[in-house]
């Protein structure tokens, strides 16, 4: 498949790099590297597919040239818009040429993520109780510094869609509505920590921070026959999984733990799965649709709450 790159930022380098031979252009406005600085100048028939790495404000019109030109499209996650029609015009307009659309999320790939959706899918843990993830890191300077980050909701979009889409590979779609717990800018002119919840049949509770000096992911499942949890991701190493086994009616309970020290597996085995997608023109834009709605509605919760 020969592919093109959009953005030749941190993702951009990434997605070039695991695309290695099927690379055949790279595109960026300001970049010395780029063969083209627009996509607009890439003649379609030199190319299948484009790995879209722009800023999020670029987005929509470079999907809408790539998909309505019946191209392949992989989208840096968050995909979101100022309306859902907007979100589900692309759906459409995919669907209309047999081109598959995919945000990319690159966490379903982390091995301790797909243990833990096939603990909880197994039925290891019985009826699940609650699901609690933090995710933090330590950008909030740089943030702060960039031309475009630091707007809009800040941490919420960025890493809470991770949370948002991760809820959604393991357990699906709460039913009872999310809340803001709390939003804060502590340094930052946007949210640089927040929390989020839904309060239904299963507990869920999302943490995002840019404040975090250490880099760092958890992941704690409670539920009837035990539990399940993560610690840290494979980027940032080692990374556990760790299964423990509930003691009737109370003790110490049996545990086990894998732990793995290696390079981030990820963005081999989501351009692979890309890849697959594009045979069918299989896409996720339902997924977009529902995480854009949910970080809209947290947005406008805590600018009325917070401020």
């Amino acid at each position: 498949m020969r592919v093109i790159v959009v953005g030749l930022g941190i993702q951009g380098h990434k997605r070039r790099a695991v695309a290695d031979s099927d690379v055949v252009a790279v595109v960026d406005p300001f970049h010395a590297e780029a063969d083209f600085k627009s996509v607009m100048e890439v003649p379609l028939s030199s190319f299948d597919a484009a790995l879209v790495c722009t800023p999020d404000e670029a987005k929509g019109t470079v999907l809408e040239h790539l998909l309505s030109n019946g191209k392949h499209v992989l989208v840096e996650k968050p995909l979101l818009n100022d309306d859902t029609a907007s979100l589900k015009s692309l759906g459409e307009l995919a669907a209309k040429h047999k081109v598959t659309c995919y945000t990319a999320y690159n966490h379903r790939f982390e091995p301790h993520f797909v243990r833990m959706k096939d603990a909880i899918e197994s039925g290891i843990l019985g009826n699940i109780y609650s699901v609690r993830m933090f995710y933090g890191n330590g950008t909030a300077r740089l943030v702060r510094e960039s031309a475009w980050r630091d707007q809009g909701a800040g941490v919420l979009p960025d890493l809470g869609s991770h949370l948002l889409d991760t809820i959604l590979f393991w357990i699906g779609q709460p039913k009872t509505p999310f809340k803001v717990i709390s939003a804060h800018c502590f340094e930052n002119r946007t949210f640089d920590h927040f929390c989020f919840g839904s309060n239904g049949e299963i507990r869920v509770e999302l943490e995002m921070t840019l404040l975090s000096w250490r880099n760092h992911f958890t992941a704690d499942v409670f539920a009837e026959k035990g539990s399940a949890h993560i610690e840290s991701l494979c980027k940032w190493g080692p990374s556990t999984f760790t299964i423990r086994d509930r003691k009737i009616p109370s003790g110490r309970p049996d545990e086990n733990t894998t732990t793995l020290v290696q390079p981030d597996p990820t963005w081999k085995l989501e351009y692979e799965h890309f890849k697959q997608l594009c045979l069918t023109g299989a896409g996720n834009i339902d997924n977009d649709i529902w995480i854009d709605s949910i970080l809209r509605e947290m947005t406008d919760q805590s600018l009325k709450e917070f401020g």
